[in-house]
């Protein structure tokens, strides 16, 4: 019987150093004492060792000590002490003359037969041209990020020059149609700058809403608005954000239904408030731009003039109704996405935390 247990525990060890050594994978086999049993060639190869040489040798005499250090030494008990499978390890490993190497180390107590004393095989993964690629990439990233955001602050600057020249252009002209021409350009570059002044804080290249709509309203209310007590521009909803190329076409729609609220909803100096109200419903949105003024009257025509033609096309990119209704009083234009139909009976916004949430990916068309 006893013949027999060795032939079998015989046969179990050779068979453990065959698949060991043959392991395409840099492999240990160590005993309970952490001396190398054997090595696999793949690890011979990667850390130019032999494997003859290593057989008998202390783990953390490897390569004169160079692999004793505290992370090893923590992954080693507490393989030894069978507290489960230990996590893999991160080890730096600086050799003589060689720049440093970085290594991932994993541990496993085996279990096979009866076999009194333990055995460990421990896996090594060189990943250390991995990690300087993903550390290449991430600098290039970084680079680019501040790069655009330099850019972008530089446009920003750039377009407000563009507006200011428009703005003084359109106060010293004799031409009212020239004079509203030049004003309309001159807000429409505007709410471009106010985007791209943004984007260049904004470190994701995501725009929160708000904060968006209330600089751009700010804009507007400088340049159109004389006495701001008289009318008020105010932002409401808005608690989250969108990608940058949906509020783009979010921006020029704001642009220009407030300037058509200020041109028509307000004549004669009549005082009133224009409410810009953007809400997340899940994957659906809706922007609404409403005023107090006198609006529309029941025999209005419909008008195909540039801003009504500007909203139509931007909708039409963010696949987007786009609907007027007569306020009392006042007017309102809603721009409406709706991306999946909410259940009937289901509250729009019950308890829904929209910061969380913005307009899908695909919102916006190609």
């Amino acid at each position: 019987m006893s013949a027999n247990k060795h032939s079998s525990e015989d046969v179990a060890i050779s068979l453990t150093l065959a698949v060991v050594t043959s392991s395409p994978a840099p492999l240990l086999l160590l005993d309970g004492e952490l001396t190398i049993i054997a090595a696999s060639t793949s690890f011979c190869s990667v850390f130019d060792a032999d494997a003859a040489q290593l057989a008998g040798q202390p783990l953390y005499a490897l390569d004169d000590g160079k692999w004793d250090n505290s992370q090893l030494r923590s992954l080693m008990t507490t393989t030894l002490a069978g507290d489960g499978a230990a996590d893999a390890h991160d080890i730096n490993l600086q050799r003589p003359l060689r720049p440093v190497q970085h290594l991932i180390v994993q541990a496993r107590q085996l279990d096979y037969l009866d076999l009194e004393q333990p055995r460990i095989l421990v896996a090594v993964s060189d990943v250390t041209h991995a990690r300087a690629d993903t550390t290449l990439k991430e600098e290039a990233a970084r680079e680019n990020r501040i790069l655009l955001q330099e850019v972008r602050h530089r446009v920003a600057n750039s377009l407000q020059i563009i507006a200011s020249v428009l703005l003084r252009n359109a106060r010293t002209t004799t031409s009212e149609e020239t004079r509203g021409h030049l004003e309309n350009a001159h807000h429409r570059v505007m709410s471009v700058a106010a985007l791209e002044r943004l984007l260049s804080t904004s470190g994701d290249g995501d725009i929160e809403v708000h904060a968006y709509f209330t600089q751009l309203c700010e804009s507007i209310s400088a340049s159109m608005i004389g006495d701001v007590d008289q009318i008020s521009l105010i932002v409401e909803g808005g608690d989250g954000v969108v990608e940058a190329r949906v509020s783009v076409s979010l921006g020029l729609i704001v642009t220009e239904l407030v300037i058509n609220a200020l041109k028509h909803a307000f004549p004669d100096g009549r005082p009133g408030k224009i409410t810009i109200d953007y809400n997340f419903h899940g994957p659906n949105w809706i922007l609404c731009v409403r005023d107090d003024g006198v609006g529309m009257p029941l025999t209005a025509p419909v008008r195909t003039g540039l801003g009504t033609s500007i909203v139509a096309a931007l909708a039409r990119q963010l696949h987007a109704l786009v609907e007027t209704t007569p306020k009392h009083p006042g007017t309102q234009v809603s721009i409406t996405h709706t991306q999946v139909a909410l259940v009937e009976g289901e509250p729009e916004a019950a308890g829904e935390p929209r910061a969380a949430v913005r307009p899908a990916s695909g919102a916006i068309g190609s």
